[in-house]
């Protein structure tokens, strides 16, 4: 009989960004590395669907979870060893931060950042946070073994979580393979129209540690004349920044497009003249290497993390001092880019593949499982 690795994906819902990615991209490729063990996933009711639609194997859903915080920690207290007993798992690998917080079975842990031990954010928020770091402190110190997607992360786990060096694996992201859209233009139709000023693209989500009001701020410290036009792709809904864009007066050079599909996506890489990075903390930076991948120029907060993913073909600033930050962006849209540049950017950013994530986090399963035995 197969021995069983339970996939803990009960925080999935499609929506939850780079965690989620690394569901997507690294399971598909575990079974051709991974042979005679089979892959049993969990998962919410929100999420069986998508989950289904890429995992490897049977997906068991918990009903009575949805995409709410507390039900999925919940889950993770009350259903995940449970499952991994109905399903005799050798393993549970739970591959987005949290997960159970007792030793019964023996369990690996991907831990992607500890941002939630790093921003404190407001009165209610704050509250929210503490809980969580608890959770994932609880998650880590249980694991029989943590994978981490840096260096700079694992420092920080050990750093805040408390962990022995020795317990922790890194495993760089992968990124995803570029495209070539026919015309990039015509697939931004509704997003960006054709323009002559240098486009600068910023992604992520609003979250305070990604610091885009540090970066609107930046732009607003550069002379009207030569401020690029900034798209910022977001979430669907009202984007929390448009506030910082009107109070800033930026209206004008600052789009705001929510959520963009992978091909509008792939296309402002191809259009944009920087791609910006602000964030304040991270655990990788995976848009980071996508820009370079593409040979898109890039520009960082100069952060420990960020500057091992973007090592030297990426350039680097203070993005809490908008003065700074601000002249930072005129710089690099002065720099003239030549082929050897991109094409070393392109080099860099390809070493980070999904094909030599998935070989170095199928090591650290298959020895956990042998551990079990």
């Amino acid at each position: 009989m197969a021995e069983r690795i339970l996939v803990d994906l009960l925080g999935f819902t499609g929506t939850r960004g780079g965690t989620e990615t690394y569901a997507r991209e690294l399971l598909p490729r575990l079974p051709s590395r991974m042979p005679g063990i089979e892959f049993v996933a969990l998962t919410n009711r929100v999420g069986a669907d998508a989950v289904r639609s890429f995992f490897p194997g049977e997906v068991r859903t918990i009903r009575w979870v949805g995409a709410g915080r507390a039900a999925w920690a919940a889950g993770e207290i009350a259903a995940v060893h449970r499952a991994a007993r109905a399903v005799d798992a050798s393993l549970v690998w739970s591959t987005a931060n949290f997960g159970p917080v007792t030793r019964r079975r023996r369990r690996v842990t991907t831990v992607h950042d500890v941002i939630y031990h790093e921003v404190s954010g407001d009165a209610v928020d704050g509250a929210i946070r503490r809980i969580t770091s608890r959770l994932m402190t609880a998650t880590a110190r249980t694991s029989d073994a943590v994978i981490t997607v840096s260096h700079a992360a694992k420092a920080a786990i050990v750093h805040h979580l408390g962990l022995p060096d020795e317990l922790i694996h890194v495993v760089h992201n992968g990124s995803s393979d570029p495209k070539n859209p026919v015309d990039p233009w015509a697939s931004l139709a509704g997003v960006l129209d054709r323009t002559s000023r240098p486009v600068l693209l910023s992604t992520g989500n609003r979250m305070p540690h990604k610091n885009f009001d540090g970066l609107l701020r930046a732009l607003a410290a550069v002379a009207p004349g030569d401020r690029p036009l900034a798209v910022l792709p977001g979430g669907r809904g009202q984007d929390p920044l448009a506030h910082t864009v009107a109070e800033l007066g930026l209206e004008r050079d600052v789009i705001l497009p929510g959520w963009v599909s992978s091909e509008q996506l792939e296309s402002l890489y191809r259009v944009s003249a920087l791609y910006i990075c602000p964030s304040t903390t991270e655990g990788f930076g995976l848009p980071i290497v996508d820009a370079l991948r593409r040979g898109c120029p890039v520009l960082a907060n100069d952060t420990a993390v960020l500057r091992e993913v973007g090592g030297d073909v990426a350039r680097y600033a203070d993005a809490t001092d908008p003065a700074v930050f601000g002249a930072a962006i005129r710089s690099a849209l002065a720099e003239q880019s030549d082929d050897a540049t991109a094409r070393d950017r392109v080099q860099w950013g390809s070493r980070f593949t999904w094909d030599v994530a998935a070989d170095q986090t199928a090591e650290v399963l298959l020895a956990a499982t042998e551990a079990s035995r």
